[in-house]
Formats: structure tokens, sequence, C-alpha cells
């Protein structure tokens, strides 16, 4: 068994923690196991967060106050809200969060030999920030907040929480598309565990 939901929220803070809700009662109804709950929820709020944030109105795009019907795919008007898709089945969980604001700006190049060798001489073979699939890839981008920086976190926290995750924009409506899944465990009896 397998199931999806999908849900259309205003760009409003209290959207968060009602999309972070949501998401846990649908895995604890699942069985999902708890520790993987609250990763999945907490780069769910992250993404969120981002959306409100940063998913706002760009030149041209009309009146953020405009709304789309719930059965459409939300368009560059309808800026003042996002989408959240969330796929569970019996090995994994994606999340989707899709906003219709200006979108991510081009990532930066990857670093050169030279900075790869000079950030391992200071941090020793992990570099602060940097996500699995970089690790995995050997690769590190230049982009990532300094230590004491108060904002420009979250996309990196999503990075550490999730096994695999992707942030784009949307080329057919503008915006940003932040996905994310990882691998579900199951407590005993789960509903939707694998068989």
């Amino acid at each position: 068994m397998s199931m999806w939901w999908s849900l259309h929220l205003r760009r409003e803070a209290a959207s968060v923690p009602l999309a972070r809700k949501f998401l846990l009662g649908t895995m604890e109804s699942a069985g999902v196991d708890p520790d993987v709950s609250f990763d999945l929820s907490l780069a769910l709020s992250e993404a969120c967060a981002n959306a409100v944030e940063h998913g706002g109105t760009h030149e041209g795009r009309g009146d953020a106050t405009e709304s789309w019907d719930a059965w459409q795919e939300p368009s560059g008007v309808a800026c003042g809200q996002y989408r959240v898709t969330a796929y569970l089945d019996g090995e994994k969980c994606r999340i989707e969060v899709a906003d219709s604001g200006p979108g991510f700006p081009a990532r930066s190049v990857l670093r050169t030999a030279a900075h790869q060798n000079e950030s391992k001489q200071q941090y020793g073979s992990k570099q602060p920030y940097e996500s699995r699939q970089q690790r995995e890839a050997g690769q590190r981008y230049v982009e990532h907040p300094p230590l004491t920086a108060e904002e420009g976190r979250g996309l990196c926290l999503i990075e550490q929480l999730a096994d695999h995750v992707h942030f784009g924009n949307r080329p057919d409506h503008g915006g940003a598309l932040v996905s994310f899944d990882k691998v579900l465990k199951w407590r005993e009896g789960a509903l939707l565990m694998v068989s």
C-alpha cells in the first residue's frame, strides 16, 4: 500500500506548523518510526519556512492575493500560496515543496582542487554543511553559510536530514521546488510496512 497527499497553503507563518503536524499525523497513523518522522518533519518545516519567506511575488506576476483552483497547478499569479506534496510507499517518503516566487539563484561552481585541499586542512575530511550527496561524489560547493550566520542554514539542514535532496526551479510555472526523500523505518504492525 502507498499513499500521497497535497496541501495548498497560504504563505503565512501559521502554515508551517500546520504542514508539519499534518505530516507527523500521517506518519504516526501509517506506523513510521518516530525518529524518521521527526527528521522528515523538521526538513519539511525548513522547506515550508523558505517558501513562506522567499516564495513571494516577483515583478509583473500579478496580485499576491489571487488564488488558484485546488485542482490546478499553482501559477505565477498565485504568488501568495505554496504547495506541499508527500508520497509514502513501502520503502521511502518523498516530500516536495513548490512555490511561485523568483526561484533559486544559480548555484555556485564546484570548488577547485586547491580550495578542497585548503578546506580539508582547515576542517579535516568533512567540511561543515556539506551534504551526504556532495560527500559521496567528492563535491563541495562554495556557497555555505558561515558558522556564525543566523540565517541561511535551512537548505543545509534539509540536506543533512534527508537521503536525497533536489533544489531547483520550476521551468513551466516559475518558482522554487525543493524535493527530498528518506528511506522509511517502520514500527511493528505498521499499516504501510513492506510485506
